[in-house]
C-alpha cells in the first residue's frame, strides 16, 4: 500500500531543493531557472517514530525497518496552466496520481532568486495555484456532464448519481471554492472518488522561510499558517536550505549539534514527513521479532485483516485472527512473553479495528 504526497508550488520557490533533502540525493536538480525538474522525481522516506527503535532493542530485533512515505517532486506551475502554460498539461496529469498535495510556497527575499511572477508573495502564489487546479477541474467535469446526462435519460441509475454529484461540484468550483469543501455523503463518496479532482485532494502548506527565520517563521508564513487554518488545512515552517545542509552530514550527532547551533530540536523535514502522515489519516503498527522491527501504515479504522493484507494479501486472504499487544503494555512490561504471562496479548478477530502503535502477530490459513 503505497501513500503519496506530491509537492508543488511555482518555479523557484525551493520544491527541488526540499525533495533533495529529504530523500537526501541529488536526483532532482535544484536550478535557479523555471522547468528545472521536467519529470517528475519520486523518493521514498522513512517516518521518524522513536518507537520503533524501543521495540526494537526489547524484542532484539537485528534490523530496523521504518514505514515510509512517498514523495512526488512535480515539475513548477505557472498561471495558466490548466489552458496548458508552461508545463501545464504534463503537471496536472502527474499530480492525479498522488494522495495529498504538499504546496511550497516561498516566504523569503532574496534579490539572487529570481521569482516568476516579479515579486514575492506567499498567499498570492497559493492562489495562483489553487485556481490553476479549480479550473483544470471545471474543465474536467464539463466535458463529462453531456455523456453522463445521456445515460442518465436512458435510465442508468450510476450515471444519474455521477451526473448529481458533478453538477454540486462544478457549481462549487464556479463559486470559487475547492472540490474538498462539498459535503458528500457516504452514498455518493464513490462517485465522487472516481472523478478524481485535483482539489478534493487534502493539502498541507510548507512554508519555505530564510534561516534566520526557521525556529519561528516570518510574517509571510505567518499569513499562510492563518491561511491555511481558515481552510482547514495544516501549515509546517522549514528552511530548504537549512534541509539541504542537513541532509550533507554524515551522522546523526553531527545533524543534531548542527540543528542545535540554530535554535531548532528538529528538522523541519521531519515536521513536514509527520504532518504528512497526518494529512492522510494515517497510523502505524509495529510487528517485532528477532530478525526486525518493523513499522506498517494503514488508514485510521483499518480492521485487522486490512492490516494483515498490508504485509501480505495471504495473509488477508487466509486471516483467522491477530494477536495484539498494546505500544504500552509492550514496553512497561518488556516484551512479549510478560505481556502473554500478564493477560495483555489479546486474541482479535476480524471486526477488530486496529490502533495507533498495536504491535501484531498475525495467523491465518490458505
Amino acid at each position: 500500500m503505497g501513500f503519496k504526497c506530491g509537492i508543488v508550488g511555482l518555479p523557484n520557490v525551493g520544491k527541488s531543493t526540499l525533495f533533495n533533502a529529504m530523500t537526501q540525493t541529488a536526483a532532482a536538480e535544484a536550478a535557479n531557472f523555471p522547468f528545472c525538474t521536467i519529470e517528475p522525481n519520486v523518493g521514498r522516506v522513512g517516518v521518524p517514530d522513536a518507537r520503533l527503535d524501543v521495540i526494537a532493542k526489547i524484542g532484539g530485533s537485528a534490523s530496523i525497518i521504518p514505514t515510509q512515505l512517498e514523495f512526488v517532486d512535480i515539475a513548477g506551475l505557472v498561471r495558466g496552466a490548466s489552458k496548458g502554460e508552461g508545463l501545464g498539461n504534463q503537471f496536472l496529469a502527474n499530480i492525479r496520481e498522488v494522495d495529498a498535495i504538499i504546496k511550497v510556497v516561498r516566504c523569503f527575499d532574496d534579490e539572487n532568486v529570481t521569482h516568476v511572477e516579479g515579486k514575492v508573495d506567499p498567499i498570492r502564489d497559493a492562489e495562483t495555484i489553487e485556481t490553476e487546479l479549480m479550473l483544470a477541474d471545471m474543465e474536467s467535469l464539463e466535458k463529462r456532464v453531456t455523456a453522463l446526462g445521456k445515460k442518465a435519460k436512458g435510465g442508468d441509475k450510476d450515471a444519474k448519481q455521477t451526473l448529481d454529484t458533478v453538477e454540486r461540484v462544478l457549481k462549487v468550483l464556479e463559486g470559487g471554492q475547492p472540490a474538498r469543501t462539498v459535503d458528500i455523503s457516504d452514498d455518493d463518496q464513490k462517485a465522487f472518488d472516481m472523478l478524481q479532482l485535483l482539489t478534493s485532494k487534502p493539502i498541507l502548506f510548507v512554508c519555505n522561510v530564510d534561516e534566520d527565520s526557521a525556529a519561528d517563521g516570518n510574517a509571510m508564513s505567518a499569513r499562510v499558517a492563518e491561511m491555511a487554518a481558515a481552510q482547514g488545512a495544516g501549515s509546517v515552517v522549514i528552511s530548504a536550505k537549512i534541509e539541504e545542509e542537513v541532509s550533507q552530514l554524515d551522522s546523526d550527532e553531527d545533524k543534531q549539534e548542527f540543528l542545535e547551533t540554530l535554535g531548532l530540536e528538529e528538522t523541519g523535514l521531519t515536521r513536514v514527513i509527520r504532518a504528512g502522515y497526518e494529512l492522510l489519516s494515517l497510523i502505524t503498527f509495529f510487528t517485532v521479532g528477532p530478525k526486525e522491527a518493523r513499522a506498517w501504515t494503514v488508514i485510521k479504522g483499518s480492521k485487522a485483516p486490512q492490516a494483515a493484507g498490508v504485509i501480505h494479501s495471504d495473509f488477508e486472504r487466509g486471516f483467522i485472527k491477530a494477536e495484539t499487544m498494546a505500544y504500552a503494555d509492550y514496553v512497561d512490561l518488556g516484551g512479549e512473553q510478560p505481556c502473554k504471562d500478564a493477560g495483555k496479548m489479546r486474541q482479535e478477530g476480524k471486526e477488530y479495528v486496529v490502533q495507533d502503535g498495536d504491535i501484531m502477530l498475525f495467523r491465518f490459513n490458505v
